[in-house]
């Protein structure tokens, strides 16, 4: 087991989305019902917080500075300086945007879901830097971790009433075969956020589960780091060397949330984390 540490004591509604900014030795993390982009300097400790107009459900990095944003009614840009527009718009009463990945090749895999979280509401969708948008996945419910293999060949993806990971064949635009991964097993928690480290193994974490798990590229669970918020949303990793895995979690919809739910953790030397590609746009 690895022992966590409180990296940013936050109180987020809800926590989710870490990435590790390498430009600006930062981590990154939304709250997506508070509307807010988070930051954090491990090196300094030093905190700064964005407010955005809409939900917000990622925001990584662009390849030429600033921001993409996974809003509630598309895809937006932010620049260095701070001004904002729209990189594709397409808003659906009902509907918000939820956790976003970038690919190797670049491109923004972002995913959304209804409000009331009705089966078959949200997509997963495909965002090249020109704006070009593909639904990659149509009809899931709740989008939530996405990931690729250290060779780009394999994706990872959660729709989390499901329970499972699947994994699928990846050609960089599309993907076939889809199958399981793992499956959690009831009274674990539901699969949210998750990561992919150097050794190829997928770490998940658990909403109502309160634990991160290490799942083998054959689907054997080898790890599970128990951690005291019970809603754990998402993971990854972070730090000059990427082997400290960030966790953020959340405390909406619970009448007594833990004091730390909402926080940011960070589990140090976890492991070995890859480089993540930053947006093209």
């Amino acid at each position: 087991m690895t022992a966590y540490e409180v990296a940013a004591a936050a109180g987020a509604t809800l926590g989710e989305g870490p990435t590790w900014d390498p430009a600006s030795g930062r981590l990154l993390w939304v709250d997506v019902l508070g509307m807010r982009v988070h930051s954090y300097d491990p090196s300094t400790g030093r905190r700064a917080v964005r407010t955005t107009e809409q939900h917000v459900g990622a925001a990584k990095p662009r390849a030429g500075g600033g921001l993409v944003l996974n809003l509630r009614d598309g895809i937006g840009l932010l620049d260095p300086d701070g001004a904002f527009r729209w990189l594709h718009r397409e808003p659906v009463p009902g509907r918000r945007a939820n956790d976003a990945a970038v690919a190797p090749d670049g491109s923004l895999w972002a995913g959304t879901m209804r409000y009331d979280e009705a089966a078959g509401g949200g997509t997963l969708s495909r965002v090249a830097g020109d704006g070009a948008v593909r639904t990659v996945l149509p009809d899931v419910t709740v989008s939530n971790g996405t990931g690729w293999s250290p060779d780009g060949r394999l994706m990872y993806y959660v729709d989390t009433p499901t329970r499972r990971v699947d994994v699928f064949d990846c050609d960089g635009e599309g993907v076939r075969g889809r199958r399981p991964l793992a499956v959690i097993e009831d009274g674990a928690g539901y699969p949210d956020g998750l990561t992919v480290d150097a050794d190829g193994c997928v770490w998940v974490a658990l909403w109502d589960g309160g634990a991160v798990r290490r799942y083998t590229p054959s689907g054997e669970l080898d790890r599970v780091v128990e951690l005291p918020a019970r809603r754990v949303t998402a993971c990854a990793f972070g730090g000059a060397a990427l082997t400290d895995l960030y966790v953020t979690t959340a405390r909406v919809g619970l009448t007594r949330p833990h004091p730390l739910s909402g926080s940011l953790l960070v589990l140090p030397t976890a492991g070995q984390g890859l480089a993540q590609p930053s947006f093209t746009g």
